[in-house]
C-alpha cells in the first residue's frame, strides 16, 4: 500500500494575505505536479488536507487532475505542530491516501512511519512536491518509495 505526502504549494506571505492563499507561482507548480501525477497514472483513493487555505487549494488542484474516488476532505490533526501519532491509525486503513499539509508535521509523520520515531527527519519536503511511502506489510513499517519535486517536472 502506498501513501502520498504533499507539502502545500508556495503561499503568499502572511503580511500580504492573512489567509495565506497559494501564490501564483505556487499554484502553477502544484498544477504542474498534479498533471505529472495524472500522466503517471497515480491512483489516490482520497485526498485529506489540514483545512488551512494553502493546503485546501493544493488538495483541490491535485483532486481536479486525479479524481480520487474518496474525494477531498478536511481533517483535524494535520496542522503544522500537531502530533503525527494519532494519524497513523486511520492512515493505515485508507486506500492510497494523499495527505496535504505542512512542515514540520509531514516531516515528523514520515520519520515516524519509516523510522518509528518522529525525529530526526528521514526525507526533505519541497513545496508542492510528492513523497511516496510504501508499506512493507502489516506491522512491518514503511519505506521511502520515491519523491518528486516541481523542479523535476516539466
Amino acid at each position: 500500500m502506498a501513501i502520498f505526502l504533499v507539502q502545500h504549494g508556495k503561499s503568499l506571505p502572511e503580511e500580504a494575505d492573512p489567509k495565506r492563499h497559494l501564490s501564483p507561482e505556487g499554484a502553477r507548480e502544484v498544477e504542474r505536479m498534479a498533471a505529472w501525477a495524472q500522466r503517471q497514472g497515480l491512483h489516490v483513493g482520497r485526498i485529506v488536507h489540514s483545512g488551512k487555505q494553502r493546503a485546501r487549494q493544493t488538495a483541490e488542484l491535485f483532486a481536479s487532475m486525479l479524481h480520487p474516488p474518496g474525494g477531498v476532505e478536511e481533517r483535524s490533526g494535520l496542522a503544522p505542530l500537531d502530533d503525527p501519532r494519532p494519524v497513523v491509525a486511520w492512515l493505515e486503513k485508507e486506500d492510497a491516501p494523499m495527505l496535504v499539509g505542512h512542515l514540520p508535521f509531514l516531516s515528523r509523520l514520515a520519520a515516524l512511519l519509516v523510522a518509528g520515531t518522529p525525529e530526526p527527519p528521514v526525507v526533505s519536503f519541497t513545496h508542492g512536491g510528492i513523497v511516496c511511502l510504501d508499506s512493507r506489510g502489516e506491522g512491518s513499517g514503511w519505506l521511502l518509495a520515491w519523491a518528486v519535486t516541481p523542479a523535476l517536472v516539466e
